[in-house]
């Protein structure tokens, strides 16, 4: 998420965990069990509430993957099957950063000490917020940074941010500033209670259908190998055409491309259609095109 001070983009990091299915039975267990080794687990109490971890810019990179002299999990462990959340991302160390590449890719992180080795799950949604420039205020109309022009102080705050690490967020997207107009908007037809509703409708039928192809180990598109998201996406003329010219256009690489595909058939899956179509996969494209633009521009 990318906007301005005050545009509500920590508040929406926090309000992910309400929308999410409660942990199952197997995944209350292994959170319990990652939380007993670091010592996090207070008088023995449980909860189905999912993870959230939102640690300080300033933590080290032990910190975040885990390590330390007794080896302990990190923050990427202790949100696992939950959310990392990263507040002004630029403001953390490239290498801490760049530390998160691996752990995204493999679901768990080893850590190695001279005198022994140990691996701990580490499957969790990465939130990320960040201001677009280093004052928060290079977008907004009228405003002319100091430093300066506008474009060269938005490039050279994201330039902290390496292409690997912004390859691997499906969605990427602006947030604008909040007016005092908006606050006082009648809410919105739709809450936290009625997405949880839609967002387990949709988990169900991933668990079903990976389940029917004898993978009940993959719960979600997310966790899909790349040759099943390809067979279960089932692209249509247009559609295949569609991805094709924004693969080229926008230089997505074999990653960026299949979470292309698990973004579309999840969106999909949200509208409770079974074939996977063009619109689905045009704004599933919009959201990475975001990111894309940004690191090019950096």
């Amino acid at each position: 998420m990318n906007g301005p001070p005050g545009s509500g983009k920590s508040m929406l990091a926090q309000r992910l965990p309400s929308i999410l299915p409660p942990l199952t039975p197997k995944e209350l267990l292994e959170v319990s069990m990652i939380h007993s080794v670091a010592g996090m687990l207070a008088g023995g109490e449980l909860t189905d509430r999912r993870p959230f971890r939102a640690p300080h810019h300033s933590a080290s990179m032990a910190a975040l993957v885990g390590g330390g002299i007794k080896a302990k999990p990190g923050e990427v462990s202790l949100a696992h099957h939950g959310v990392l959340f990263l507040d002004e991302l630029p403001e953390f160390h490239a290498q801490v950063l760049d530390s998160l590449r691996q752990p995204i890719e493999t679901d768990e992180v080893a850590i190695s000490r001279a005198t022994h080795r140990v691996v701990y799950p580490a499957r969790f949604q990465v939130v990320a917020a960040m201001n677009p420039c280093r004052c928060g205020h290079a977008t907004e109309p009228g405003f002319a940074c100091k430093r300066m022009p506008n474009e060269r102080c938005i490039a050279s705050y994201q330039a902290k941010l390496s292409g690997p690490l912004l390859d691997r967020f499906d969605l990427s997207i602006e947030v604008p500033a909040v007016s005092a107009a908006d606050l006082i908007l009648p809410p919105p037809e739709e809450g936290s209670a009625e997405v949880a509703v839609r967002v387990a409708a949709a988990r169900r039928i991933q668990q079903e259908r990976y389940a029917a192809l004898g993978l009940p180990h993959v719960g979600t598109n997310a966790a899909a190998p790349a040759n099943v998201i390809e067979t279960i996406t089932k692209l249509d003329g247009p559609a295949l055409t569609l991805v094709r010219g924004a693969a080229e256009r926008m230089r997505l690489s074999a990653r960026g491309f299949h979470r292309v595909l698990k973004l579309a058939r999840t969106l999909a899956d949200l509208d409770g259609t079974e074939r996977v179509g063009r619109i689905h996969l045009a704004e599933a494209l919009s959201y990475r095109g975001a990111s894309m633009q940004s690191s090019a521009a950096a």
